[in-house]
């Protein structure tokens, strides 16, 4: 077979070879010149990669050089910090080493004023003997002048000396007993008034309110018919478990739970507001509920109990001690709530003690401790004061503590200067305006029986408890009672009082044993209410007693 090339078709041919060839020589040029620009461009890396190294070795250079310079300047700054803080420490020391040095000052001083008033007592008595001795040897001069003069016999004349003398003896009495009151009373009075001023003013507490009775609020009235459930067993589950009251009334939307003990109540209340959150009310979530709300209502006295501690300032507390301090939070006493009347003696106490210059954490220690007993005293057989000087014991606290807790009514003598404090401190809390509450019957019996024990004075014509009986008002009879012998009847008043005293709390402890003794509830209520009356009869008339010592005095 045979091709034949035609003229036209051999011009195509070449045109299609030259095609060829001139790209093949296009490829072959552009292959050149990417490997050139491929080398180039290696080329430039290589030298940039070259110049970024030398400029990250500077920069690191550089860095750990001002690094170095940081870390100079921050241990010059730490070290000077350092030295500010050991000068500040150093003049805090500085400064409490003044501040004992002028209480050990301010302590010599009262010591040495007590060697004063001392001195001058031994010398009152001193004069009083020299009077006595004076007046016996006018008797003997007015013995010869009387036999002499009137020729009346020795007890004629024995007799009408007798008189003479008792008058006179009246007068030095009435006088001698007022010189010697009102200076101890203007010096004592002033610093005392000074001491009390400044605690009462550097503490202000709240007035407090207890009830028996705690209201639970519901979503509707239709929650009521659920708390009930069928055929009340519901209800009567709940009373039995919680060991409190329910009334459902027809107050809208709300219950009501009554107990005489506060923690059940509480106890009660948390349980109750979660089954009506949850909506689930029968038998087994009751028992469940309450056993979840003791739980949380331990754990919240717990906590109550470390807030007092923290909010008074003491420290190393017995864990059991921290748990009975809080439950004082859910008990009362005439109505005052017990832990912030112990919160409020422990804080005047520290302050009375800082204002005499002494240490104040024993009567801190002592104040908030003072009436432990009451957290468990319907637990325990015993007084709250009894009660609480065992678990001190028990949980290690101090001698002067434990004296502290066991003196603060009276009932043993007070050996430390805390206990002392604490005793005014007591007072102070519990005989401040709206602290407790007391009936009106109460009240006036009070003032009754202070007119009775004045008026059963011969010469007495009329008298008057004024100032809620902080003050009595005597009316003599002034042909019967001279005015020397009124001082020695208003120092016979206040006696009686005092005397009273000790009548009170012989039947208390009368009442204590007969209620230990007794199973019958009927008896043990009335020997409660008895109980509760004579405790407020007697503090208040201790308070009276003290009153009125002084303003019949002045």
């Amino acid at each position: 077979m045979k091709i034949l090339i035609t003229g036209g078709d051999k011009m195509n041919f070449n045109q299609i070879i030259l095609s060829v060839a001139f790209i093949i020589l296009a490829f072959f040029i552009g292959y050149l010149c990417r490997k050139k620009i491929g080398e180039s461009k290696i080329s430039s890396a290589e030298e940039l990669s070259a110049r970024i190294i030398d400029e990250a070795n500077r920069d690191a250079e550089s860095l750990k050089k001002d690094a170095l310079i940081s870390a100079k300047d921050e241990i010059s700054k730490r070290k000077k910090e350092s030295e500010q803080e050991i000068n500040k420490k150093n003049n805090e020391l500085a400064t409490k080493e003044g501040h004992l040095l002028k209480k050990e000052e301010s302590l010599d001083k009262r010591s040495l004023l007590l060697d004063k008033k001392s001195d001058e007592i031994s010398s009152d008595q001193k004069k009083l003997k020299q009077k006595e001795d004076r007046i016996e040897k006018l008797i003997e001069e007015q013995e010869l002048k009387l036999q002499d003069i009137a020729g009346l016999t020795t007890n004629e004349a024995k007799d009408i000396l007798l008189q003479s003398l008792k008058n006179d003896v009246v007068h030095e009495q009435a006088k001698i007993i007022k010189e010697f009151e009102e200076k101890t009373k203007n010096e004592s009075k002033k610093l005392a008034s000074e001491i009390l001023a400044t605690t009462i003013q550097r503490y202000a507490a709240d007035e407090v309110a207890e009830s028996t009775v705690t209201v639970v609020s519901l979503p509707n009235d239709e929650m009521k018919g659920r708390i009930i459930g069928r055929e009340g067993r519901n209800i009567r589950a709940f009373e039995q478990l919680s060991g409190t009251d329910m009334i459902i009334d027809d107050t809208p939307e709300a219950v009501v739970i009554s107990a005489f003990e506060p923690i059940r109540r509480e106890i009660a209340k948390v349980a109750l507001e979660r089954l009506i959150l949850d909506g689930r009310i029968n038998p087994s979530r009751i028992e469940e509920m309450l056993m979840k709300a003791e739980d949380e209502v331990e754990q919240r006295i717990i906590e109550d109990g470390q807030r007092a501690i923290e909010e008074v300032g003491i420290h190393n507390l017995h864990p059991q001690l921290v748990r009975l301090v809080g439950k004082l939070k859910f008990r009362t006493s005439y109505g005052q709530n017990v832990l912030k009347h112990s919160i409020e003696v422990a804080k005047i106490a520290g302050m009375l003690a800082q204002e005499l210059g002494l240490d104040d954490k024993d009567a801190k220690r002592g104040g908030l401790l003072h009436d432990l007993g009451k957290a468990i005293d319907h637990e325990v057989e015993g007084t709250h004061i009894s009660i609480g000087v065992e678990a001190a014991k028990k949980y290690g606290e101090n001698k002067n503590v434990i004296n502290c807790i066991e003196s603060h009514h009276g009932d043993v003598e007070a050996n430390c200067i805390a206990a002392i404090l604490v005793q005014a401190s007591d007072t102070i809390s519990a005989a401040r305006p709206g602290a407790r509450r007391e009936s009106l019957e109460n009240y006036i019996k009070r003032l009754e029986n202070l007119e009775e024990i004045a008026n059963s004075f011969d010469g007495i014509e009329k008298t008057f408890a004024v100032q809620a009986g902080r003050e009595l008002r005597v009316m003599i009879k002034p042909e019967k009672i001279s005015d020397d012998q009124m001082v020695v009847i208003a120092r016979e008043i206040a006696q009686q009082i005092e005397n009273e005293l000790e009548t009170v709390e012989e039947r208390l402890g009368k009442i204590s044993i007969a209620m230990l003794e007794t199973n019958d509830v009927v008896e043990l209520s009335d020997l409660q209410k008895e109980l509760d009356d004579l405790s407020v009869n007697q503090e208040a008339l201790m308070e009276e007693w003290s009153d009125l010592s002084e303003q019949l005095e002045s």
